[in-house]
């Protein structure tokens, strides 16, 4: 019992530890945050005790009005830092896959699969919706990362469904603070086997690409690649 009790001591600074960081983040992009959850609490604190009067029992709706307080105050706080996170993160290189690795159970995440010199990226999501494919960058240079992408995955996984979307703003993309709701609201394909057999299939063949003999420097003039199945001719 003992351990129990220094385990649950120890770990209660470290929530509230983590909870002033986060409230301190979130003043920083919504300066009346606290003003916000303060108004949030005392009215509904007020509701519930202000109808406890009228109908005789102060003390029972007062107790349950502190309670929904201090419910609603937690929501709307987690929501406005939720909202303040995103801010900060949007237009960041790598936001993206910092929201993946938050999506939720049941899905494996494997950042830029794919990139190019001007740092468009692409990370891949692999769960019981299929294969999704999320893009950052410029909206014309990710097209063609995803189409490359594409083509390279239909080679090992041409049965499973392949989803891609553009982190964005603009017309036809997903806004970062979406994106984790747009993905959960696809629609499941997949059983657990299948996206464990999927998984095992692109890490293959990203193993396999990863190994493949690539020259170092110029190729000499007139060199010419072998082509596969000379030898056994």
């Amino acid at each position: 019992m003992a351990r129990k009790d220094d385990a649950a001591s120890a770990a209660n600074p470290g929530r509230l530890k983590q909870i002033a960081l986060t409230y301190k983040m979130t003043r920083r992009a919504d300066s009346k945050i606290g003003l916000i959850i303060a108004a949030v609490g005392i009215v509904t604190f007020g509701v519930f005790l202000g109808i406890g009067i009228l109908i005789g029992h102060p003390v029972y709706l007062g107790i349950l009005g502190f309670v929904l307080a201090f419910l609603a105050m937690a929501i709307v706080f987690g929501r406005r830092a939720e909202r303040a996170a995103f801010g900060q993160m949007e237009g960041q290189p790598g936001a993206a896959a910092a929201v993946l690795d938050n999506v939720g159970r049941g899905w494996s995440t494997t950042p830029a699969v794919a990139m190019n010199r001007s740092q468009d990226v692409v990370h891949r999501a692999v769960g019981k919706a299929g294969i999704v494919l999320i893009a950052e960058g410029n909206p014309n240079r990710v097209k063609s990362l995803l189409a490359a992408e594409k083509k390279k995955m239909a080679r090992v996984v041409s049965d499973v469904p392949v989803h891609d979307f553009i982190v964005g703003n603009g017309e036809g993309e997903v806004p970062l603070k979406k994106l984790r709701t747009t993905m959960l609201k696809l629609p499941r394909v997949l059983s657990g086997p299948q996206v464990t057999t999927t998984n095992d299939r692109l890490r293959a063949m990203g193993d396999l690409m990863k190994n493949m003999p690539i020259p170092k420097g110029p190729m000499p003039k007139g060199m010419r690649m072998p082509r596969g199945g000379q030898n056994g001719r």
